[in-house]
């Protein structure tokens, strides 16, 4: 909506002006008419009237499909955006055919009302074209038959230059219907976006009844709920989906202790989130009786850290700064106390380091420091922290409870944290809030209190303090965490093309419109046109030079049929080529857009990290926008007045040898004249493409972080960039038009003398010739000095749309994974089991990048359940992309003895499942996110929800049931970063590949949620082999053995007995300082004997 829609409704004020001047012109025409045909001008001209609502007609149903044609580029536009979101899962699911296949199935839909747009528009201006030739046939058949006047030069050719201007009239004027059709389609979305966008309680305008609604809270600075409820849709709604899942928080009676830590645990979805969002005022409130409030008093700033980390796409200050005056002590002392000085210590530019889109370079743990960081930076006397150590290892947790949540920035500030971290963070807090799985309050006091009282809150203390891993005061991290730690500015600037547009891009665009023959095929339906059309011209000369010999007695049926059939052949020959060239740009469009698609979703790693998603979802709307529309019209309007002005500067020197030389001056100037022109107009169109990509990547940026923007009060501040770069984006359209009238000035001057000398010089001059000759190269030379303008104008706006060609091509030849081939297929049975061998592995994260992973040697037996542990950026994550090729590496790794290297990628992805971090989801439901190619049946599917203990994650939220058929949000945004990683279990357990890879992946669950779901891994996935990174322990003492990592080397790989018989190892002192050494030892023995 943004991009493509905004650029419809500027276009639209372009349009506009014409309905102005076209009734002027129209009227001007007329009068001309009259004075030339009398009578008979007026009857061609009431024929034409007459038929205007046949071509109005046309124009609705234009409109319709118009309509119907953005929604369906909504809908890819949307796919694109999220499958770029979440294309990192997608490449390691191997679901680049799966998401193709879903974009290709919205862009055919688009295609569909495309094309059908494009074939009626050709309709209505064949039709609209048609209209002044029939009445000037019309005028002229009256004029002679029924006035029986003779139709002589003088009147032909004073009537013709004005049935032209009539007939531009009408042609320019329905040119701009399609625009103006698709400018009022745009401004009716954006009105109803305006009027119907579901809007925050605080930002909707104040009405008596929304005034009566909330009492009054004991105290201004009281922070908490009585007898509230809050629903994430606004409950006045009238329609309800019954595919969308419906949440309302119902909260009697809360209080937050001020200046003190507030602590805020339960279950997995029982809405401890929902809380501060509903302090935030994020949901919409829903009084329960005349008492109902909630406060959260903003006078001393509110500070947000939600649990999916927000960072902009600045450096590592600037995201902590966050607009914040910068205070040298302040801010070391935050670093310090948020465990960043060692990380920063590692990057060459050090808190100057760009942390790319989304923070691509740092790790999870990373982001949530920052975020925490930034939080306490502000002078925010309020802090709401949303399961900030759920992402850390419980050596860093440790850090960050001890130093910054105790530490001296914390004092006299409230803190309201949510995690599942309670054996860490209770012991700090002044007051715990107890969930229930269904939301509602057991408890709220000390921790005595709730230990007391809150049977549930005692079972998962206790079950934190059996995970939780206490460590010294010194924190390490490592080099293996930085993806390329020399590399402060990631972002690869957009680079700007320089001179004009080269034809390899205009070849992308002659290959796939369908080969040479239908090229031809349209070229020789428009060369018949232009030819029959000239001819036509010529013929009316003729008519008008009999009436010479042949007076009276001159058959005007015979003259008037062959001028008709003369231009109905024109409207045939015409409306056959360009309904081949419709067909032809369609499948162009298609085959660009199949080969853009591609191309990204074969893009590296690396090439996405440092392309900002902004730059490549313009390249899917406003650059596939101007190849589907403007591209093709400019391109078919060049090659419509090339062959013009080739016959009609031919026509003109056969019966005017003296128009040779000026109409080459002329033509050459004008060329002079354009080339300058056309170089301009490239470097405005390229500078403020070059500025679109920033104003759209604030723009999603924004959108993403809308929560934290609003909760820090950055309202304004991100309001006045977005206008600066949208201004910066705006500011060479002044440039454009400038241009525009700088050419138009100097061509019309030119083509004026050019006209005028000419006609003095036929006029005086030329003695023995025919005055219909004369008439019809006076005609044909004028109308060729006025065409040079508008074949400048549409060659520049042709080169100026093929930029949106070029910067496509060039995404065309970004750097790709290897292409499958047929040599590297595995076979049908691989992988027979799940053993893998490593030997002599490194890795890197660019081929110009330092080691993450070093010489790394193992071999993992199938079935095995293998554990890795290693402080945050040990290497852990690196070596599971390293497993599924997802970065460079050199060495071998085999997978049931073949060797990786020499399989292709979707083979080997495909038959290795990984449970990432982060996991997302795609818009949809939740059988197309658990099985997206349909090889389940429902009962399997269930099976797989009920054994994650989905099911039961959901039965805590009141009124909500889950289904298959539920609907999936963007990116899964309506499910809790919890139930997003239960749903993307259940999806590895369905997949059933021989290797799967537990990346952290119950790091946002409960305990007791996480014994569920490591007791279903056991029976579930015994037959795969298993490779689990965890911060608990707990979860693989267990397993069969376990690795550590540290600076990306394989320091130990044992059974946990062996590792803890090594007094020395490192794998021992992590057991040793936990508080639950004994069992984590018995765990261990346990699992030897079973």
């Amino acid at each position: 909506m943004f991009g493509t829609d905004i650029s419809n409704i500027v276009r639209l004020t372009d349009a506009l002006v014409l309905a102005v001047d076209t009734p002027l012109h129209l009227i001007l025409c007329v009068c001309f008419l009259y004075r030339i045909l009398g009578w008979a001008a007026l009857v061609g001209v009431g024929f034409m009237v007459v038929l205007l609502p046949l071509p109005a007609a046309i124009v609705r149903r234009i409109q319709r499909v118009q309509r119907l044609q953005m929604q369906k580029t909504d809908q890819r536009v949307q796919a694109m955006t999220e499958s770029l979101n979440i294309i990192r899962m997608i490449k390691m699911f191997a679901w680049e055919p799966f998401v193709k296949s879903r974009v290709t199935e919205r862009r055919e839909g688009e295609l569909r009302y495309l094309q059908m747009r494009k074939l009626l528009d050709l309709a209505n201006d064949i039709f609209v074209g048609s209209l002044p030739m029939a009445a000037m046939t019309i005028s002229y058949a009256f004029y002679t038959l029924v006035m029986g006047q003779e139709l002589d030069a003088s009147k032909v050719f004073s009537s013709l230059p004005v049935f032209d201007q009539l007939s531009d009239c009408m042609y320019f004027g329905i040119a701009k219907v399609s625009t103006t059709i698709r400018g009022k389609v745009s401004l009716d979305r954006v009105t109803t976006f305006l009027y119907k966008s579901l809007l925050l309680d605080r930002y909707k305008s104040p009405s008596p009844i929304a005034s009566t609604v909330m009492a009054a809270p004991p105290s201004e600075n009281s922070i908490g709920f009585h007898e509230a409820s809050f629903s994430w849709r606004d409950p006045q709604e009238d329609s309800v989906f019954p595919s969308q899942r419906t949440f309302r928080l119902r909260l009697d009676n809360l209080l937050f202790e001020t200046g003190a830590i507030n602590l805020i645990v339960g279950p997995t979805g029982c809405g401890k989130t929902s809380i501060l969002m509903a302090l935030l005022g994020e949901m919409h409130f829903i009084a329960q009786g005349p008492d109902s409030w909630f406060n959260l008093p903003r006078g001393g700033g509110v500070a947000y850290a939600p649990q999916e980390s927000w960072v902009q796409n600045d450096t590592i200050k600037a995201n902590i700064l966050f607009g914040s005056p910068y205070d040298e002590s302040r801010y070391k002392a935050v670093l310090y106390d948020c465990g960043l000085e060692p990380d920063l210590a590692l990057f060459v530019d050090g808190d100057d380091t760009e942390v790319g889109e989304k923070g691509l370079t740092l790790s999870g743990g990373q982001k949530a420091r920052i975020t925490l960081a930034r939080a306490v930076y502000s002078s925010a006397q309020i802090l709401l922290l949303d399961d900030i150590v759920s992402a850390l290892d419980v050596h860093t947790a440790r850090w960050v409870a001890e130093k910054c949540l105790k530490g001296t920035l914390m004092r006299g500030r409230t803190v309201i944290l949510v995690t599942h971290a309670v054996a860490l963070v209770a012991p700090i807090a002044q007051k715990v809030i107890s969930l229930d799985s269904k939301g509602h309050i057991l408890s709220q006091g000390t921790l005595s209190t709730g230990l007391s009282e809150d049977a549930t809150l005692r079972k998962e203390l206790q079950q934190s303090r059996a995970s939780l891993e206490q460590n010294t005061d010194s924190l390490q991290t490592d080099a293996a965490s930085k993806k390329d730690p020399a590399a402060g500015k990631l972002i690869v600037t957009e680079e700007m093309a320089q001179g004009r547009v080269r034809w390899v891009s205009m070849k992308l665009l002659l290959n796939a419109f369908g080969g040479v023959f239908s090229w031809l095929s349209a070229l020789t339906g428009f060369v018949l046109a232009v030819t029959v059309d000239t001819f036509s011209m010529w013929w009316l000369g003729h008519w008008a030079q009999a009436y010479a010999t042949f007076g009276s007695h001159l058959n005007i049926p015979y003259y008037l049929s062959v001028f008709i059939g003369l231009v109905v052949l024109h409207q045939i020959c015409y409306g056959t080529g360009a309904v081949i060239y419709t067909f032809g740009t369609t499948r162009a469009s298609r085959k660009i857009h199949a080969e853009l698609c591609d191309s990204i979703l074969r893009s590296t790693f690396r090439w996405l990290d440092s392309t900002p998603i902004g730059r490549i979802v313009s390249r899917f709307t406003q650059d596939m926008g101007e190849i589907d529309n403007t591209l093709t019209a400019e391109a078919k309007a060049v090659i419509q007045l090339t062959l013009k002005l080739v016959f009609k500067f031919t026509a003109a020197v056969v019966f005017a040898p003296a128009f040779l030389l000026p109409g080459l001056v002329v033509t050459m100037l004008g060329w002079w004249l354009g080339h300058f022109y056309m170089i301009a107009q490239m470097a405005i169109k390229r500078l403020r493409s070059n500025w679109r990509s920033p104003l759209y990547n604030h723009l999603g940026a924004s959108v993403l972080g809308l929560v934290s923007i609003r909760a820090y009060g950055a309202e304004d501040k991100f309001e006045l960039v977005l206008r600066q770069r949208a201004d910066a984006y705006s500011r060479p359209s002044r440039t454009f038009w400038n241009l525009n009238r700088w050419i138009a000035v100097r061509m019309n001057f030119l083509g004026a003398a050019f006209s005028g000398s000419l006609a003095a010089y036929l006029t005086y001059t030329r003695r023995g010739v025919s005055a219909s000759n004369t008439g019809f190269s006076l005609h044909m030379a004028v109308e060729f000095s006025g065409m040079i303008l508008w074949w400048i104008r549409f060659v520049n706006g042709l080169e100026v749309s093929a930029n949106s060609l070029e910067r496509v091509r060039d995404y065309l030849s970004i750097p790709h994974e290897p292409a499958a081939t047929q040599e590297k297929r595995a076979p049908a049975y691989w992988p027979a089991s799940g053993s893998i061998r490593v030997e002599s592995l490194c890795a890197r994260y660019s081929h110009d990048g330092p080691l993450v992973l070093r010489d790394l040697d193992f071999e993992i037996k199938s079935g095995e359940r293998i554990g890795i542990v290693g402080r945050t950026g040990s290497g852990k994550s690196s070596l599971t992309l390293a497993l599924l090729q997802l970065i460079p590496t050199t060495g071998d790794i085999y997978l049931d003895g073949r060797p990786a290297r020499d399989t292709n990628l979707d083979d080997l992805r495909s038959n290795m499942t990984i449970i990432p971090q982060e996991p997302m989801l795609l818009s949809g439901t939740i059988r197309s996110n658990l099985d997206p190619y349909s090889l389940h049946d429902d009962s399997t599917l269930y099976d797989a929800l009920r054994v994650t203990g989905l099911s039961d994650s959901e039965n805590t939220i009141a009124n909500d049931n889950i289904s298959l058929d539920t609907t999936v949000a963007n990116s899964g945004s309506n499910f809790s970063v919890g139930q997003r990683q239960l749903i993307a279990l259940a999806r590895a357990m369905l997949r059933r590949t021989r290797v799967v890879i537990l990346d952290e992946a119950t790091a946002s669950i409960d305990s007791e949620t996480d014994a569920l779901i490591q007791a279903s891994i056991r029976t579930e996935l015994q037959h795969a082999t298993l490779i689990t990174i965890a911060h608990r322990l707990l979860t693989i003492m267990d397993y069969d053995k376990i690795m550590v990592l540290s600076e990306g080397r394989l320091v130990e790989f044992d059974t946990p007995l062996a590792l803890l018989r090594n007094e020395h190892g490192y794998f021992r002192s992590l057991v040793d300082e936990s508080g639950e050494k004994e069992k984590l030892i018995a765990i261990a023995e346990e699992g030897r004997t079973s």
